[in-house]
């Protein structure tokens, strides 16, 4: 850091077992990439290739490359790995996967229908190869599962050998967990984690607001992922209470501690 301030929010330090930010990477060039890790590499744990982006994203061997030399690992979409599915081409996914040394897949079912059972099994074989996370929830608006049902998935699929759920959100952070508005279905969220351990999910949150209200109620460390590349150094405030939005929450917590 830059210079001292006092009483701030303990961090988790690298490699973390939570605290987790995932950042999305829809196309930079390799440039970017490098800038990216200049600034934000030590706060950034994991980088996503957006959906199916890497299909038609120039130079990908290098960019892997690069964040992994920079000790950030990288995971392709999961929607890419729907299209694979969809078209039954899970064998050509797991060369894929292979072909570009991945040593993280997501399983996700966001756009198509899956049964979940099938779901668990795509987890289940995929952990023979590479580290899983299994995403939750779908990308159609109009598609509300109730929260019984949202923990019996994430505990299946955590059960089938996922390293990780994640909570769905989509890119805009306006379906799964929240509300077309982007307001957090919080009473879903809340019920979820009586049964989930908040270091076993991954919340997609996007926008500032929901970034904010999952610190205010997770504390700094908790999993966030979505997080567009210019916003990790502004997500990292936020944890911190360096920013307005979090700045009195953290001071009042010290005070009682």
């Amino acid at each position: 850091m830059n210079y001292t301030l006092k009483n701030l929010p303990e961090r988790t330090k690298k490699p973390r077992q939570y605290g987790f930010t995932m950042a999305m990477d829809k196309g930079l060039s390799v440039r970017e990439v490098e800038d990216f890790i200049s600034v934000c590499g030590d706060y950034v744990d994991i980088v996503k290739f957006g959906w199916g982006t890497t299909y038609v994203t120039p130079n990908i061997k290098e960019k892997i490359k690069i964040y992994k030399d920079a000790g950030i690992p990288t995971y392709f979409g999961g929607t890419l790995f729907e299209a694979f599915v969809i078209r039954g081409q899970f064998d050509d996914y797991r060369k894929v996967l292979d072909k570009y040394d991945m040593s993280f897949a997501e399983v996700s079912d966001g756009s198509i229908e899956l049964d979940h059972d099938l779901k668990c099994e795509y987890v289940r074989k995929l952990t023979e190869q590479v580290t899983v996370l299994s995403e939750v929830g779908s990308k159609d608006a109009e598609k509300i599962i109730p929260p019984y049902k949202w923990i019996k998935l994430m505990q299946d699929e955590l059960d089938a050998g996922a390293w990780k759920v994640i909570g769905e959100a989509r890119e805009s952070g306006n379906v799964g967990l929240f509300r077309s508005t982007g307001e957090v279905r919080s009473g879903l969220v809340e019920e979820i984690l009586t049964k989930i351990p908040f270091e076993k999910i991954l919340w997609e949150a996007p926008q500032k607001a929901q970034q904010v209200w999952f610190i205010k109620l997770l504390g700094a460390n908790v999993n966030l992922g979505n997080i567009a590349p210019n916003e990790v150094i502004p997500l990292e405030t936020i944890r911190l209470g360096l920013r307005g939005d979090t700045f009195a929450h953290f001071l009042e917590k010290q005070s009682d501690s």
